[in-house]
């Protein structure tokens, strides 16, 4: 069903979860909202933490869904979205902001997956 992404090295395989039965453990991620409504990216432009020390060498983006931070992807040097979420430990959910992609990530439990009845994903606009 999905074509394994092969540009960045920290997405793994993706699964396909059934849209009514996306929360709690019978999606395999217990950090899943009630709420899947992306929050307000804090940065449009690129990875928050790069802008702000004056870097643009990001490779992907991706979106905190606890807070909205925009961070770098494990491709990127600074790999600021895996420092996030290791920072927060109540934030481990994130989503790609890359056009096309509307996959979802938990630090915490190791999983990448798509969820059909989410809400599209903020896409990145540098």
């Amino acid at each position: 069903m999905f074509a394994r992404p092969t540009t960045c090295r920290d997405r793994p395989a993706l699964v396909a979860l059934d849209p009514v039965r996306y929360n709690g453990a019978m999606a395999g991620c217990r950090h899943l909202p009630d709420d899947l409504s992306p929050p307000p990216p804090s940065d449009w432009a690129g990875c928050t933490s790069c802008i702000a020390a004056g870097r643009r060498d990001w490779v992907h983006l991706r979106e905190c869904q606890a807070c909205g931070l925009v961070g770098c992807c494990d491709s990127s040097p600074a790999q600021h979205a895996t420092a996030h979420a290791r920072r927060t430990p109540d934030h481990p959910l994130v989503r790609s902001m890359e056009p096309g992609e509307n996959w979802w990530y938990c630090y915490d439990d190791d999983r990448a997956f798509e969820l059909v009845a989410a809400p599209p994903a903020p896409t990145r606009t540098a």
